[in-house]
């Protein structure tokens, strides 16, 4: 210890006697650090919000939804085509009536979703429509009545015209009045509706209050003219038996389809849980990615703190060369100088992580306001990450200006001078 407070001691005072090069030497590694730690908040608030809106619909549910063969549900390739209007006609109300018959099925409701423009009196405008089941309240525990009812199974298969709509759309149309027995007009034919929901707010950044929600068959052949569904939802009895569950769903709709090859599936079978693991898995990988493009600026400014600790190598030859002939070591030149790049770089990431802690506080206030509740905060583990690479970057680009200044042999440095 008494060999290394003297090199820590003239590291502090070359610090604090050139303020100038250190505030530049300071610079690089604050904003590469305050990136990390931004990035590392974020990354980690972005994967909650996604987990938590998963897990929000209930962890006994398994998702089918239609799917370009030959290509998985997350690839490019489906998301490509499906932009471009390829369609999927095979998923009917007939097959969720199938999966209803599976052992561990509590209750499953087909769906899919359109637009028309409604009117009421002199108010009109284009809403989004939200084709169901019946079931679709069994199912979806979040979905609740202010007023009124949900339509039947009956009405469903009858091709009633009823709908039951989401509070903002309620709003848009009644304002404060009573909406359940009145009529409204989609494409020239009067609906009678017969339910109002509880607010919900976004979920999975689809805002359930502007949805309107008719008789899936009724959407299906009186508005939209088609005989398919875009999805089926299913909410199972023992959650323990999910992988169970997933198999007979993919061998019952296999069989219905006549498909004979997994390549050759038109659909996509995926349970809560699964649908979990697998956005933690991307999110996480995009994370590591953007913090390995982050990283970069503490490259740079590491760059920056060998430049300047060579600089002032060169500046003090003559008081490395005075130190030496007096009895210093190489060792301890070493250590000064790398004492020297430890500071400033620790200081720097000192000062960014406070910046990033408020950057994160700030971003959380201001998501929140937009409706996007972020769970971003300030982790160990961006502390971590945060220190970790501010030391790093002072050991590995304050080693080689060091190395140099301590093999500067006495003589040669003063005669420099």
């Amino acid at each position: 210890m008494r060999r290394i407070l003297p090199s820590l001691f003239f590291a502090v005072k070359t610090i604090r006697t050139h303020k100038a090069r250190t505030a530049l030497a300071l610079l690089g590694v604050v904003i590469g650090v305050f990136a990390v730690v931004v990035v590392t908040s974020l990354g980690e608030g972005v994967k909650g919000f996604v987990l938590g809106q998963v897990e929000s619909f209930g962890s006994n549910l398994i998702q089918v939804e239609v799917k370009i063969p030959n290509t998985t549900s997350l690839s490019s390739e489906n998301a490509t085509s499906r932009a471009q209007g390829a369609q999927i006609t095979t998923l009917t109300v007939k097959d969720s009536e199938a999966i209803g018959k599976l052992s561990n099925v509590a209750a499953v409701y087909a769906g899919t979703i359109g637009q028309e423009r409604a009117t009421y009196d002199s108010i009109g405008k284009r809403i989004s429509l939200f084709g169901t089941g019946a079931a679709v309240a069994e199912v979806d525990s979040n979905l609740k009545l202010s007023s009124g009812r949900f339509f039947t199974q009956d009405e469903d298969a009858s091709l009633s015209q009823v709908a039951v709509l989401g509070s903002d759309t309620k709003e848009t149309f009644f304002g404060s009045s009573e909406a359940v027995g009145e009529m409204i007009t989609l494409k020239g034919e009067k609906y009678r509706v017969i339910g109002i929901l509880e607010p919900r707010g976004a979920v999975a950044f689809l805002n359930f209050d502007t949805f309107t929600y008719v008789p899936v068959q009724t959407l299906q052949k009186k508005l939209l003219g088609v005989d398919y569904v875009q999805f089926i939802s299913v909410k199972m009895e023992d959650p323990g038996r999910e992988i169970e569950t997933v198999a007979d769903i993919v061998a019952l709709l296999r069989k219905r389809h006549d498909i004979d090859t997994p390549d050759k599936d038109d659909f996509s079978v995926t349970s809560t849980k699964e649908a979990q693991e697998t956005f933690s898995d991307v999110l996480g990988s995009l994370s590591i990615l953007l913090l390995a493009l982050t990283a970069i600026s503490l490259v740079v400014g590491g760059v920056g703190i060998m430049n300047v600790m060579y600089v002032s190598v060169s500046e003090r030859t003559s008081e490395i060369g005075l130190r030496k002939a007096v009895g210093a070591t190489s060792k301890s030149i070493l250590q000064q100088f790398l004492f020297e790049a430890l500071i400033i770089t620790l200081l720097g990431g000192v000062i960014g992580i406070v910046l990033g802690v408020l950057l994160t506080i700030a971003l959380s206030f201001i998501f929140a306001s937009l409706g996007f509740p972020l769970p971003l905060s300030f982790s160990f583990r961006s502390f971590l990450i945060g220190a970790g690479f501010s030391a790093a970057v002072g050991i590995i680009f304050g080693l080689a200006p060091a190395y140099r200044a301590a093999k500067l042999s006495p003589m040669e440095a003063l005669r420099r001078d």
